[in-house]
């Protein structure tokens, strides 16, 4: 299985674009927040694909959940836009909150800053800022998880 994660367009959906169109075997689409609306934009290259979004703090208004635990190849994956864990001072309250779910993964975004690691069965991915056309890749199959930092070229 193979998840297409993306976070903070900020009204700029062209690199998200490009991604959904390199990428059409990815599964589920995740949006991490801070540019919601954008997800309207781009919703004929996602093509009926799962999508899994939440709201980031730029989101105004929005319905969409502070995060969302999904089930991917049984793997159990927090998604999580990360101000409400002050990624911006750390990752300590992410690690913290995914290990209180039962998380195998977790995936946020927030600061821009583009990371991928691997922490006592924990991975994590931050895509970064699609806005500037970074993305990330989840990898689950038999052999195990691989988290991949990517970008569009301009």
């Amino acid at each position: 299985m193979r998840l297409l994660v993306f976070s903070d367009s900020h009204g700029t959906p062209y690199y998200m674009r490009q991604a959904l169109l390199m990428h059409p075997e990815a599964d589920r689409i995740v949006f991490l927040g801070d540019g919601e609306r954008d997800l309207d934009l781009v919703a004929q290259e996602i093509n009926g694909r799962p999508l899994t979004a939440v709201r980031g703090n730029c989101d105004f208004a929005s319905d969409l959940p502070a995060n969302e635990l999904i089930r991917a190849s049984g793997h159990l994956v927090l998604c999580t836009h990360g101000y409400l864990e002050s990624v911006k001072y750390g990752e300590s309250a992410l690690i913290s909150k995914a290990r209180d779910m039962k998380a195998d993964i977790a995936l946020y975004g927030h600061t821009h800053f583009q990371t991928a690691s691997y922490e006592d069965g924990l991975y994590i991915l931050n895509p970064g800022c699609a806005a500037d056309g970074y993305y990330g890749m989840v990898d689950i199959t038999e052999r195990g998880i691989m988290t991949l930092k990517c970008r569009v070229e301009r």
